[in-house]
């Protein structure tokens, strides 16, 4: 008799159970039917960009002002409108009917979601403007309450477990697949998707990273039908996948592979201004819940500047992303070729895919492993920065990433090139003594909340194996934890702390900044 597959295993009870709390999350007045309503309400010309066409208006209404901000359109402020220009802080308005409010949009930011949602295949876009972790928090607050199961990558950015510190959801790790060579962590296997689905029936949401910071994807087709067919939501982390909306050959998104909500980082690959997001939810889910729950943290006092460049930029990469992206993974797979001729480095790319662990490659990544000159990749991202004047995305224990987007130009990846073949003639060494692996998975003894919430004290960092951790250590970027609040420590833990610092990783998270001291439950 043929053996049905893992992710049919499950309780027939508590699948239907959580279908009920899917279709109710899903049900509201914000329906399919008022989704098209929308779409009818604005005229779909993604040549269009209606919060930027507003402030170009109210640029010219000479208008006096007796609101916030307080340097009235730069004249309180001449160093900061200096500095800036004067075209920028003219614009730094606060919310008025002209200009709508993003907490409650009915006008011109209402026309600019409808226009995102458009340009990227969701039923609806929100403008998220306090970075896309407060787009992961809000996917992650959602879906999740207190009790509740997610299940997720251990690989994922420290917004998510801060999601989970805020709400009480309880994480259900799937821990990745190593590539021992890269010392990388790679995407969640299918197989390993199914069984933690099939050991937690109840769990609400399955969240996936589409791609990881090194361009990795899983295979988030088919994990999108296991939660569905489980009555669980899929959440996509797409911090470093906004081009797969516009470009061709590229991994399949998060919207198109039918995922419930994906955060989404323009100004990442998209070209939008530092801290400007957007957060992406399919015809399923409840726009007005959504909404709600942003209205919780996000703030009150939207930046036009930031929703403006939002704007402006959906309409680039909608009128002219396709050209622009195929322009970028040429320059991509350019430089892979000629750093994997110098000898010594290995540009990685789609050689990689496996069709599981490795489903698919973001040909756009430059992530490059050093460690076979001698280098740890923090050493390499220094010397490119402090000696080439060339500062690149981060440097790891093993690898670098350049992030190569709409503004990169063939000359500077000439340079960066260059540079690496000097670095690599002046600076290889011997490879003993290097740490061979980023990821080392985590024993985890209590949920987030818990842990970070509880009664804890601060010992010497070099005390504290076997104790658990109530609070972060990560290198940033990228940003993933070394530990989270919950997890025992270990020596191996330690070791690779004592390694990053040594390397001279830049460690964040706990609350003393030396990370001489770490805090534990008591």
């Amino acid at each position: 008799m043929q053996r049905q597959p893992a992710f049919f295993l499950f309780d027939p009870a508590q699948a239907d159970r959580n279908k009920t709390n899917f279709i109710k999350f899903c049900t509201c007045t914000h329906g399919r039917t008022e989704i098209d309503m929308e779409k009818k309400k604005f005229e779909l010309d993604q040549s269009r960009a209606p919060i930027y066409e507003a402030l170009q208006t109210f640029r010219h209404m000479r208008v006096v002002p007796f609101d916030v901000p307080g340097h009235k359109h730069g004249r309180g402020n001449p160093e900061l409108t200096a500095f800036l220009g004067e075209q920028c802080v003219s614009i730094d308005v606060n919310s008025m009917k002209p200009l709508d409010n993003l907490c409650h949009p009915i006008s011109v930011i209402k026309e600019a979601e409808v226009l995102a949602a458009d340009a990227f295949g969701a039923a609806h876009a929100f403008l998220m403007v306090g970075g896309t972790t407060s787009s992961v928090q809000s996917m992650v607050l959602s879906a999740c309450k207190r009790g509740d199961k997610i299940i997720l990558p251990r690989n994922v950015h420290r917004s998510v477990i801060n999601a989970l510190v805020l709400c009480g959801a309880i994480p259900v790790y799937v821990n990745p697949e190593v590539d021992l060579r890269l010392g990388i962590s790679l995407g969640m296997r299918r197989q390993q998707v199914a069984k933690a689905i099939a050991e937690n029936p109840d769990a609400v949401a399955v969240l996936v990273n589409n791609p990881t910071y090194y361009g990795i994807c899983s295979d988030i087709k088919e994990i999108v039908k296991m939660a569905h067919g489980a009555g669980m939501l899929c959440l996509a982390d797409e911090a470093h996948g906004t081009h797969f909306y516009f470009g061709d050959n590229m991994p399949v998104s998060a919207m198109e592979a039918g995922a419930d909500m994906a955060a989404v980082s323009m100004h990442k690959s998209g070209g939008s201004l530092t801290q400007s997001s957007l957060l992406l939810i399919g015809p399923d889910v409840n726009s007005g819940h959504v909404r709600q729950i942003i209205n919780l943290t996000q703030t009150t006092s939207g930046s036009y500047l930031l929703m403006s460049s939002l704007d402006i930029s959906r309409r680039n990469l909608a009128l002219r992303g396709k050209e622009v992206f195929l322009s970028v993974i040429r320059m991509a797979d350019y430089a892979r070729e000629e750093i994997n001729a110098l000898g010594g480095y290995y540009a990685f790319g789609k050689e990689l895919i496996n069709d599981n662990s490795v489903f698919d490659f973001d040909p756009t990544k430059l992530s490059v492993h050093t460690r076979d000159i001698g280098l740890a990749g923090i050493e390499v991202y220094d010397i490119l920065r402090d000696e080439y004047d060339i500062q690149i995305e981060f440097g790891d224990i093993g690898n670098i990433l350049a992030y190569l987007s709409i503004g990169d130009r063939p000359q500077e990846l000439e340079r960066l090139v260059s540079a690496l073949a000097e670095i690599r003639r002046r600076y290889q060494r011997s490879t003993s003594g290097l740490l061979s692996q980023e990821y080392i998975d985590p024993e985890v003894v209590t949920s987030p909340q818990e842990a970070f919430y509880a009664a804890k004290k601060s010992i010497p960092i070099k005390e504290s194996a076997g104790y658990v951790c109530s609070e972060f250590v990560m290198c940033y970027p990228p940003g993933i934890p070394i530990l989270a609040p919950g997890e025992k420590i270990t020596a191996d833990i330690l070791d690779y702390i004592e390694y990053a610092k040594i390397k001279g990783c830049s460690m964040t998270g706990p609350e003393d900044p030396d990370i001489q001291n770490i805090n534990v439950l008591q």
